[in-house]
């Protein structure tokens, strides 16, 4: 057994997690592109970095550090794309979150008038993009000769969105007792609602430290700081080099742009 094998035995996750993710890859396919990956980028790092120390440092510290930092970047590169399945199905799980209640209260709405439930589905699938995929391709299947419940049964396996799957197991409920659907599906949307309320007043409670940490560490701190450094520095007869003010703007830069990321992540996928 290889070291591929190995690593796919023990990430029994993966699996399910790259089948959410609409990602049509064995899991040792996808730790194989994945070493592959790392290891270019890993090369591409070590070349930069050789480039940068060529002219300014000495030939055994150079090659020290590339045989340090090369195996180092193999496996940092290694995780960071190994996280891929994981930022597919959370950039899905928010699309879904987007549509979820509308779909939820168009399903209800159907299904009250009268209109069958594979035709629901069908409209559903028709008429919104990200949660309308899955139950595309629940159709899909029974055109293709798998039954109904068993085609929702195994869509609720592979949906990456709690919510969603809520809403297909109570559709997988139904068709298994004959039950009427319309019920259940109106507490489920009603719970999705109350929870994304929850999760709006949340993240309007993280907005008051973040803007205040923001106002300390992007704007006062780089902005006094900078004013100070250059007094300090004309009464003591420092001499304040470019690449050095140069680097305070990146990383003052860096700093806003790690700030606007986190903001937007922890931003609710909610359509007001």
């Amino acid at each position: 057994m290889n070291i591929v094998h190995i690593i796919a035995s023990k990430n029994k996750g993966l699996r399910l997690q790259l089948r959410q993710a609409n990602m049509l890859y064995t899991p040792e396919e996808f730790i194989k592109r994945t070493m592959v990956s790392a290891f270019y980028m890993a090369f591409m790092v070590i070349f930069i970095i050789f480039l940068l120390m060529a002219k300014s440092a000495e030939k055994m510290t150079v090659a020290l550090t590339l045989i340090i930092a090369f195996p180092i970047c193999i496996i940092f590169m290694y995780f960071y794309f190994m996280q891929l399945p994981m930022v597919k199905i959370n950039r899905l799980n928010r699309e879904i979150s987007k549509e979820i209640v509308f779909a939820g209260r168009f399903m209800i709405i159907e299904l009250e008038s009268g209109v069958s439930l594979f035709k629901t589905l069908e409209n559903i699938g028709a008429s919104y993009k990200a949660v309308g995929a899955y139950f595309r391709e629940i159709i899909e299947k029974v055109k293709i000769g798998t039954s109904l419940e068993q085609a929702v049964n195994e869509a609720v396996e592979l949906v990456p969105s709690d919510p969603l799957r809520k809403i297909l197991w109570q559709v997988a409920n139904s068709l298994r007792t004959g039950s009427n659907v319309s019920r259940p599906l109106e507490n489920v949307v009603e719970t999705i609602i109350r929870e994304q309320k929850i999760e709006t007043n949340e993240y309007g409670r993280k907005l008051n430290p973040l803007a205040m940490f923001y106002m300390m560490m992007a704007i006062i701190v780089p902005s006094l700081g900078t004013t100070m450094l250059t007094i300090i520095s004309i009464f003591a007869g420092l001499r304040i080099s470019m690449p050095f003010l140069i680097a305070i703007v990146v990383v003052n830069g860096f700093i806003q742009f790690m700030f606007v990321a986190i903001i937007s992540s922890s931003r609710p996928a909610v359509e007001l």
